[in-house]
């Protein structure tokens, strides 16, 4: 397969796991249930979905990725466990678009961490397009003082943290996690578990999120994960931005949900600045390429 049919494929595959992820959060607050019962439901649908699908492609073949790649896989499982768990939070103590423009941060934080604990030093681009993204997630948590969010907000960043943790132990480990994420749910499983058992279950609408953790979870995690195999990654983040663009046009369409002023600006700051930046990575490796076409042609 050419090199120009990787790459439409790995757009195809990122793009689809892109927009799929875009109906996560209008999917969980269909559901109408507590916060314990949805993360049940949605992390219990999620890992059988998962076991499913690891079951049929061991079953077809031999080249089927480990569940949990080792001790750095279980890193990564706990880590993905713990943004279930922050995330459902962050879900019922803050509004979508205050949750999905913190999320964003995920890349500042990834930065950060590769810095040090991988030694990869930000380029100066970078560092600069952290410092606008640090100021726009300013202007979205000071909105929230004295309006509830600001635990829900908190807990965004906890999950924008946690993301990135995974990501750099999987990048460190040059490990396939493509799976791991899936089965990392078994910790907010256990803990919703724990606690549905003492209170119940309260779901008015228990097939939205059941088809959530099912369906979309399962496309979007593997269809994101396999994306970097074809694609460079400036590229698949700005598939992950969709969920920042859309999620809260689809919970503004459904639920008459208005963005705060603060919310607005913080997020339009953070959007502008990932993109530029991605932009401008895409724009040197490109003359990175080209340079490495000229000095070793084929």
């Amino acid at each position: 397969m050419s090199a120009h049919t990787d790459h439409q494929k790995g757009l195809l595959i990122t793009a689809i796991g892109g927009l799929t992820l875009t109906v996560d959060i209008p999917l969980i607050r269909l559901a109408d249930g507590s916060p314990w019962t949805i993360l049940l439901l949605r992390t219990g649908t999620t890992f059988i979905a998962a076991l499913v699908i690891w079951a049929v492609w061991r079953s077809l073949s031999r080249n089927a990725p480990q569940l949990i790649p080792g001790w750095s896989g279980l890193a990564v499982a706990i880590c993905y466990g713990l943004t279930g768990i922050t995330f459902i939070t962050a879900v019922y103590h803050t509004s979508t678009a205050d949750l999905v423009f913190i999320l964003a941060f995920t890349t500042v934080f990834a930065a950060l961490l590769s810095w040090l604990f991988l030694k990869e030093r930000p380029r100066l681009v970078t560092l600069a397009t952290m410092l606008v993204m640090i100021f726009g997630v300013l202007i979205i948590v000071g909105g929230s003082v004295g309006t509830g969010h600001l635990f829900g907000d908190f807990m965004a960043l906890c999950s924008a943290f946690f993301i990135a943790l995974a990501i750099t132990i999987s990048r460190a480990s040059g490990k396939d996690m493509g799976f791991t994420a899936l089965i990392g749910v078994i910790v907010p499983l256990a803990v919703a578990t724990f606690m549905v058992a003492g209170e119940g279950l309260h779901v008015n609408a228990p097939w939205w999120i059941i088809f959530n953790g099912a369906v979309i979870m399962p496309i979007s995690f593997l269809c994101l994960a396999n994306g970097p195999k074809y694609i460079s990654g400036p590229e698949v983040a700005m598939f992950y931005l969709l969920e920042t663009v859309l999620a809260p046009v689809w919970v503004w369409a459904i639920f008459a949900e208005t963005p705060s002023r603060n919310s607005l600006i913080g997020g339009a700051i953070l959007i502008i600045a990932l993109v530029a930046h991605s932009l401008w990575q895409l724009h040197e490796g490109r003359k990175r390429r080209a340079t490495l076409a000229v000095s070793h042609p084929a």
